[in-house]
């Protein structure tokens, strides 16, 4: 059992009625999956199984919430009520039964480790390698430190200077840009050097 010191600083900041509720569904999750990890995700204790989200667990004001980041097809009949699967928590007594939990947890188990959930929103298509233009390969070609440097940058890096420079109008511009960016290259600096500083 992987415990996290942040979760247990979560649930005993909590309210009277919350802690316990917590305290409970984090128990029954580690006997139902042995293996399951815990860390803290958007401010909340989550549960990760082979590296990918599981379930989750939060505390408000009147009520706690308990969801499976994929959710098994076993409605409860709370799903609207708050976040997660069993509405608003409230006392003990709100949770489900022990074994309809366990049932619930297997399925969500299976889910995961069949990969057959849903995620939770489609996969962006990767974006086209940036368009390197003439002024830019001139550089390069000119200073192979530069196009070291620039060879090194992740894709975005890159796009940000292929960019810079395309979409300038005047050939004046792009030229004065191009030599900028020959200097910062050099020195292996990405195009926004001076603002990761802040």
């Amino acid at each position: 059992m992987s415990i996290d010191s942040r979760v247990d600083a979560y649930i005993a900041k909590q309210a009277d009625f919350a802690r316990p509720i917590l305290i409970e569904l984090r128990a029954r999750l580690h006997a139902a999956v042995p293996g399951l990890e815990e860390t803290i995700k958007w401010g909340m204790p989550f549960f990760v199984r082979h590296g990918r989200p599981f379930a989750n667990m939060a505390a408000f004001k009147a009520h706690a919430s308990f969801g499976f980041w994929q959710r098994p097809d076993q409605p409860t009949g709370k799903e609207g009520e708050a976040m997660g699967q069993f509405g608003k928590l409230t006392a003990l007594a709100d949770l489900p039964d022990p074994a309809s939990f366990a049932a619930t947890v297997a399925a969500a188990v299976a889910l995961v480790d069949d990969g057959a959930g849903k995620p939770m929103r489609p996969a962006r298509p990767p974006k086209p390698a940036p368009v390197v233009p003439p002024e830019l390969a001139a550089v390069l070609a000119a200073d192979p430190v530069a196009a070291d440097h620039f060879a090194a940058f992740a894709p975005s890096c890159r796009r940000e200077y292929c960019d810079w420079i395309s979409e300038a109008k005047r050939p004046e511009t792009r030229d004065k840009r191009a030599a900028e960016a020959a200097i910062w290259l050099h020195e292996g600096k990405r195009r926004h050097w001076k603002h990761e500083a802040c």
